[in-house]
């Protein structure tokens, strides 16, 4: 088993950069938690904030998953995690943290 984290390429606190702004709520808040054991991350996958919304929108339009930007964020991870030669054969499991209820109102959808 193999623990993948995404982050907003934006703020990438998780791989050492600095807190700044982006647009992938609910994730990169900007600090490390205290209760984040960074032992049991095997790699930090970077996404950028088209990218995330990019991807939330397919998931909709081609999927039918009404998910949130969060959640396209870590489609996208694990979309790039399994192009790789070393994925071959391997199964991938996504956490999708979010719904796009809440985005209804917004200019994701």
């Amino acid at each position: 088993i193999r623990i993948v984290a995404v982050e907003p390429a934006a703020s990438a606190v998780l791989s050492g950069g600095r807190a700044c702004p982006h647009m992938i709520q609910g994730i990169g808040a900007g600090f490390v938690p205290s209760v984040l054991d960074r032992q049991i991350i095997d790699e930090v996958v970077k996404v950028g904030n088209e990218e995330a919304f990019d991807t939330a929108r397919r998931l909709a339009r081609d999927e039918g998953i009404m998910a949130g930007v969060s959640a396209g964020a870590a489609v996208a991870a694990a979309v790039k995690v399994g192009r790789r030669k070393a994925s071959a054969g391997k199964l991938i499991v996504v956490v999708l943290p979010d719904t796009g209820e809440r985005y209804l109102s917004t200019d994701l959808f």
